[in-house]
């Protein structure tokens, strides 16, 4: 039985990006046969982290628990401006490898227009050093976000497309998450020379 956690990197509460976290847990579930309490989803927007260094934050209790009990990762990015916005940034000031260390991830950056790849290229260049997450070759950019993943039959085209590039996704993800998960058990994370990566 895998687990999977998904992160939802907007800082707005009702987000798109939540959307598109919850449309993919549906998937999960309907698409890949996964138990529905085995998808969990972490939604920055209504639970927001406080910006880091923080005592004492209560959401990232409840997030560390997810994270460390998931197999893979989906992290999905709304691009602002060109950039991953600071929720989805902050968060990965308080993951650690004692949560993400070499379990696969799956990307998505998610744009209102035409946008959507910044995000995947800056998360993939600066979010893993020190939490040693996976980033899998593949990953998802949904664009003209409102106007997909909003019911059980697509929309449109763009809509139908989507969802076929989600699907692939999901299962290379998966399949991923299956092959990773003894490697984990045989890696010591302990030794404390080698608690960062360069």
């Amino acid at each position: 039985m895998l687990n999977v956690a998904i992160v939802a990197g907007s800082s707005r509460s009702n987000s798109q990006t939540a959307k598109v976290a919850r449309f993919i847990r549906q998937t999960l579930i309907d698409q890949h046969q996964l138990d529905a309490d085995a998808v969990s989803l972490i939604d920055l927007g209504s639970n927001p982290l406080p910006l880091w260094p923080a005592e004492g934050a209560d959401a990232w209790g409840d997030f560390e628990k997810q994270l460390s009990a998931a197999d893979a990762v989906v992290i999905l990015a709304p691009e602002w401006h060109g950039m991953a916005c600071p929720a989805i940034k902050n968060f990965f000031l308080y993951a650690s490898k004692a949560q993400l260390a070499h379990k696969p991830a799956m990307l998505g950056g998610i744009s209102a227009g035409v946008g959507g790849a910044y995000p995947i290229s800056e998360l993939r260049a600066s979010s893993y050093k020190n939490c040693r997450l996976c980033y899998i070759p593949e990953h998802l950019i949904v664009r003209g976000v409102e106007a997909v993943m909003n019911q059980a039959e697509p929309a449109s085209e763009d809509d139908s497309r989507i969802r076929a590039r989600l699907n692939y996704n999901l299962d290379i993800l998966l399949r991923y998450a299956q092959a990773l998960k003894p490697v984990r058990g045989q890696i010591d994370m302990s030794n404390p020379a080698f608690a960062n990566g360069m």
